[in-house]
């Protein structure tokens, strides 16, 4: 048999001992394997049925077991394709594996099943890779994301305007069959709106890969400002929990401390830096440019300062020497501290200024929504398709390019065999989003990063 004809079996629970293992088996034979060591005859019954029994090796019982029958094309596969739940003694899992190898199945490769699942045509390239976000999501948000791809977000939203393209190229590769008679087949001027309706989809997925990116991995959040400024407290009264050490001495934190916090559904990874300032001491001084690197590799940053101590000129400053290209909150701390009179001078300051207390816990909720609207939790709402693949945006960035050079040959009256060329260029990066174009080297990257069993 060719590899694809194999029946293949592997574990599909997490290894070690659990109160349940479920080993999945699929392909041609999976029905027809598990019927031979199976105390009950399985061969004819209907699919979407559960059987209970015994799993049998020399006609003594492995174990009690719960199989359940899938036939194809009604199965994840699309193959027949069998799960035995059993109890989850790692010597009952070896067995039972064993006893289906002997019947004639064979190990499954990391990702096979959702593999065979793409070759069978029951999910597009975007949905088997959502598969693997939604075992990895940890918030809410992630999981939404995942679920909206599965269910075919991306390729839905490029399904028909590859299609339109396709009808276009195949229209002026027809012309050239017919240059010496001058005729033109694909309306220039439909063609220039159909550009800009595609280019506005893409343009539209590549700008949601930002949040798309930060709540399928965190939103990497720094916490900098000057020592005794209170950015551990504030770690702290974030994670309701006191992580970081909290000291009057200036300098304490030396080093970077990273805690993940879920805020309406996303996960933000706040990292309590070391206080910025001049310093002698090498300890220090490495935690001072570790804060700063910190920084550069944040989506936003909270810059922390003590209202006590800080004047509007020392802020001015501060905020001038941090001017990287990324959102930021400022935050006045300790502003239970002081007078009103303070407080109005800066509230007139340049650029918004939260008020908290972190040792107080007060207006920490007005943070967290800061936080929220940094990214535009609105879109995630708004049931759009967001791009968190960087396979995806990559790809994306390509077509917009090759999208670019259409509309630019339309404007310029390119030859009609350069305008196909470009657009067939741009398809063919779309369509490797979708696999509907694929070559063994993607496939085996993708499907490498699923594990045994998927």
């Amino acid at each position: 048999m060719s590899e694809i004809l194999d029946t293949i079996c592997a574990l599909s629970t997490p290894h070690g001992v659990s109160a349940i293992a479920v080993i999945r088996l699929s392909g041609n034979e999976a029905i027809s394997i598990v019927n031979k060591s199976f105390s009950k005859e399985i061969s004819t019954v209907k699919g979407y049925t559960v059987h209970y029994g015994s799993i049998l090796k020399n006609n003594e019982t492995i174990d009690d077991v719960i199989v359940t029958v899938f036939r194809n094309p009604h199965s994840f596969t699309g193959e027949d394709s069998v799960e035995i739940a059993c109890h989850g003694s790692l010597y009952i899992q070896q067995e039972i594996i064993k006893i289906m190898l002997d019947n004639g199945a064979r190990m499954a490769l990391a990702g096979e099943f959702s593999k065979r699942a793409f070759f069978n045509g029951k999910l597009d390239l975007t949905q088997t890779e959502a598969i693997i976000d939604l075992i990895h999501s940890e918030s809410e948000a992630s999981h939404k994301i995942a679920i909206q791809q599965m269910k075919g977000g991306i390729s839905n939203e490029l399904a028909e305007l590859r299609q339109k393209m396709m009808n276009f190229a195949s229209l002026i590769e027809l012309e050239l069959d017919f240059s010496e008679e001058d005729v033109e087949f694909a309306d220039r001027t439909e063609l220039i709106k159909l550009i800009a309706e595609v280019q506005l989809v893409v343009i539209s997925l590549l700008k949601s890969f930002k949040l798309g990116n930060a709540i399928k991995n965190g939103v990497n959040t720094a916490i900098v400002g000057r020592p005794n400024a209170g950015k551990s407290t504030l770690l702290n009264a974030l994670l309701k929990e006191e992580r970081a050490i909290v000291s009057e001495i200036a300098g304490t934190t030396r080093d970077t401390i990273e805690e993940i916090l879920t805020i309406q559904g996303v996960d933000f990874r706040f990292v309590d830096t070391a206080g910025l300032r001049e310093t002698s001491d090498t300890i220090e001084k490495i935690g001072v440019e570790r804060a700063l690197a910190q920084i550069e590799k944040s989506a936003v940053y909270i810059y922390l300062f003590d209202m006590n101590t800080l004047s509007i000129q020392d802020l001015k400053e501060d905020l001038a020497d941090l001017s990287i290209e990324i959102p930021r909150i400022i935050v006045a701390n300790k502003s239970d501290l002081v007078s009103d009179q303070i407080k109005l001078k800066f509230k007139n300051f340049d650029e918004q200024i939260i008020f908290i207390s972190a040792k107080e816990n007060e207006r920490i909720a007005i943070l967290e929504e800061r936080l929220l609207e940094t990214i535009d939790i609105k879109e995630l709402s708004a049931q759009k398709t967001i791009v968190t693949n960087l396979r995806h945006y990559e790809a994306l960035k390509k077509a917009n390019g090759d999208l670019q050079k259409v509309q630019e040959g339309l404007e310029t009256g390119i030859t009609g065999d350069f305008l196909a060329m470009d657009i067939r260029q741009a398809m063919y990066h779309l369509g490797t989003i979708t696999g509907e174009v694929s070559t063994d080297d993607l496939l085996g990257n993708i499907f490498a990063n699923f594990c045994i069993g998927k």
